[in-house]
């Protein structure tokens, strides 16, 4: 099984998504992120992301930013977008019904058919980052218990 994460700049909420489940899963599940811009291509994630993952026994200073890529429809049976501007632009990608299905809001797991965002914490404080983190570690729990 391969699971890809998928946020804007892949240095905030995808960085986590992918190191908090990770965390959940056994070594033979695949974990990776992208974000749906280049921005920060080839960047460390954000350093509050670090710390807040840091706090939970979670190492996710060996992830670069990478931007999303049409191939990754092949190469991942699960993507999950961090908000609903990232699943319009992942789907816009998408050339068949089979790549559509992939895709899917992160909330969703724990929130069903909600479409909750999980918001940018960029230009806030440390409080988003932990605010971000618990939404994303309530999510992976569900999506590890489907694995």
């Amino acid at each position: 099984m391969k699971i890809l994460m998928v946020c804007l700049g892949n240095i905030c909420r995808s960085p986590l998504a992918e190191g908090i489940l990770q965390s959940k899963v056994s070594s033979d599940v695949i974990v990776d992120s992208a974000g749906t811009s280049g921005y920060h291509e080839g960047e460390l994630p954000d350093k509050r992301s670090i710390a807040v993952a840091h706090k939970y026994g979670i190492d996710i200073t060996n992830q670069r930013s990478r931007k999303f890529r049409r191939k990754d429809f092949q190469e991942f049976d699960l993507i999950y977008a961090m908000d609903e501007s990232n699943y319009i632009d992942i789907l816009s990608l998408a050339s068949t019904e089979e790549e559509k299905e992939k895709v899917k809001m992160i909330l969703n797991e724990s929130h069903p058919e909600e479409d909750r965002n999980v918001p940018d914490p960029y230009y806030g404080g440390e409080m988003g980052f932990e605010n971000v983190y618990r939404m994303l570690d309530e999510a992976c729990s569900v999506i590890a218990s489907k694995i």
